[in-house]
């Protein structure tokens, strides 16, 4: 545990150095947030979101495409590394594959959202709905989590769904399309979490360190490393992006922490513990999607303002307040996943 963490100190102090000019670069290139009108999944507009999100135009958009870059090089030096210096390492399951699905999902959603990043700041025309238009999105997610769900039962020969205190259920290949949609929820709902400054990225710190301490627990080195660089590139991310942020994740970051986090969940046969873990994005994304469902067949809203966390602003919370309430109550759910995970504690297929 002394060699992860000492990996996760050295993450943070390489991202620390960089973010600075990195910030001052995407301000060169202009990669920043467009002052728009937005438009919801259906084309609807969403008045009170952009009420409360003006003021955000102009904050650079695309900070986690430096987590991406440092922890996609730092994690196989760090394995090669180890390897040439004799330090132990355990793998659960074969390395090369769990190496190749954490990279692959790491990198291609990254890719897919920083299209979508590039398009909303650099590619737009004149109309009020901007970006990837949410079917070709949607089509491309279903098909990197497709992927990424067939290495999982193909290669790493996980097809089971774990019900905590009932017992295993195994799945065969029905895993696949159950795996191909978690990985697409836990996509969109960071990246409908990501609203507020520090709001997802400190969700996902303390999901990270629930995860990390499970990987530990049951010695799959490749795993623990690989979310120690994360953590490390996150907390020096999350210095710059609390209120008032002067850098935002984007699309790149959001679409691949997600999809990762969820990935990170399967591969440790922890989806029951990952919807507990990571509470707060199934309610952030639960809540936007009844939201979307009743202005399209009922013709009306539900609430106020979906998600949970644009209702509470609605109803006058600071942003501040909202982010850390959102995280204590993180903090909860993260050792209460733990405690499930630990109690009903079964070796990983």
């Amino acid at each position: 545990m002394g060699l992860l963490l000492g990996i996760l100190l050295f993450a943070w102090f390489l991202n620390s150095l960089f973010y600075l000019p990195f910030i001052r670069l995407l301000y060169a290139w202009k990669f920043q947030r467009l002052h728009q009108k937005t438009r919801d999944a259906f084309n609807k507009r969403t008045p009170i979101f952009d009420k409360f999100h003006r003021h955000k135009a102009g904050t650079p958009v695309g900070g986690g495409l430096l987590i991406l870059l440092t922890t996609t090089i730092l994690f196989p030096i760090s394995i090669l590394l180890m390897r040439y210096f004799w330090v132990p390492i355990t793998a659960v399951y074969p390395m090369r594959s769990e190496i190749k699905i954490l990279l692959f999902t790491f990198l291609s959603f990254g890719v897919l959202g920083l299209l979508d990043d590039v398009k909303k700041t650099f590619l737009w025309v004149k109309s009020d709905f901007i970006g990837l238009r949410l079917r070709h999105k949607l089509i491309l997610e279903i098909l990197l989590a497709a992927v990424v769900s067939f290495w999982l039962v193909y290669e790493l020969k996980i097809d089971i769904f774990y019900v905590p205190f009932l017992g295993i259920l195994r799945m065969g290949w029905w895993y696949i399309p159950f795996a191909t949609l978690v990985i697409i929820a836990f996509a969109n709902a960071f990246n409908i979490t990501d609203g507020l400054d520090g709001l997802a990225s400190g969700v996902l710190m303390i999901a990270l360190v629930a995860f990390w301490f499970i990987s530990a627990s049951i010695l799959d080195t490749p795993l623990s490393v690989f979310i120690a660089l994360w953590l490390g590139g996150l907390i020096a991310f999350l210095y710059f992006n609390v209120y008032p942020a002067r850098i935002f994740l984007g699309d790149v970051g959001a679409l691949s922490f997600g999809a990762t986090l969820a990935v990170v969940g399967l591969i440790l046969g922890k989806a029951p513990v990952l919807a507990v873990i990571g509470a707060i994005f199934v309610l952030e994304v639960t809540s936007s999607l009844l939201q979307l469902l009743a202005k399209k067949f009922l013709n009306r809203k539900l609430f106020a303002a979906a998600p949970v966390h644009l209702w509470l602003q609605y109803k006058g919370w600071s942003e501040p307040k909202i982010v850390m309430r959102f995280w204590i109550l993180s903090i909860v759910f993260a050792i209460f996943g733990l405690w499930i995970a630990f109690l009903t504690q079964t070796p990983v297929p």
